[in-house]
């Protein structure tokens, strides 16, 4: 009798750029939430390629996180806009020759769908940083990288972290809502 463990993760990365191809992942960032709450479990841990490689902080990951367990609830990706991580992880990885971290095919939770919504049905303008308290978007990643100004990362990293989870925290708090108000108005037990 096996014991499956299941867990929801914020999931997040940063890259010197949009190309999977040519562009590296130098952080992933990961932390446990709770299931029912949303809020954050445990320590955020941050996975800095400045520190070791690319490679080696996909190794980490894979190891730490068990994203690669046949059984698809143990790692749940939880994040904002988790198709850019889903490509960069599973291109960077191969590039890597490691087996490619495929998220987008097993269970995810991704709150962009709701920002779009919460934004009128509008893509434009439903960015993280343009919903929450979050101090800007991920511009200045590269710069920030390339200066070798990795304080800046961090702290744009934790600051990210804290307006997603507040986010998260505060769907889980007004969604439920929602639903028993639809079941209510369409006559649904």
């Amino acid at each position: 009798n096996l014991l499956f463990i299941m867990g929801n993760f914020y999931l997040d990365i940063e890259t010197t750029g949009l190309d999977t191809n040519k562009d590296q992942i130098i952080t992933i960032q990961y932390q446990e939430l709770d299931r029912s709450t949303g809020q954050s479990k445990g320590e955020l841990e941050i996975l800095k390629a400045w520190e070791s490689s690319e490679k080696e902080i996909l190794q980490k990951f894979i190891s730490e996180s068990n994203i690669l367990d046949p059984y698809p609830f143990t790692f749940i990706p939880v994040g904002y806009n988790l198709g850019f991580e889903h490509n960069f992880l599973k291109r960077r990885a191969e590039i890597n020759g490691l087996h490619p971290i495929d998220i987008l095919n097993k269970p995810f939770i991704d709150l962009r769908f709701i920002g779009v919504i919460m934004n009128k049905g509008e893509f434009k303008g439903s960015g993280l940083d343009k919903i929450t308290g979050k101090a800007s978007s991920g511009i200045n990643i590269p710069i920030w990288h390339n200066n070798k100004e990795y304080d800046k990362i961090i702290n744009y990293i934790k600051n990210e972290t804290e307006e997603f989870i507040k986010f998260n925290v505060w769907l889980y708090h007004k969604l439920p809502n929602l639903l028993i108000d639809f079941k209510k108005e369409h006559n649904l037990s």
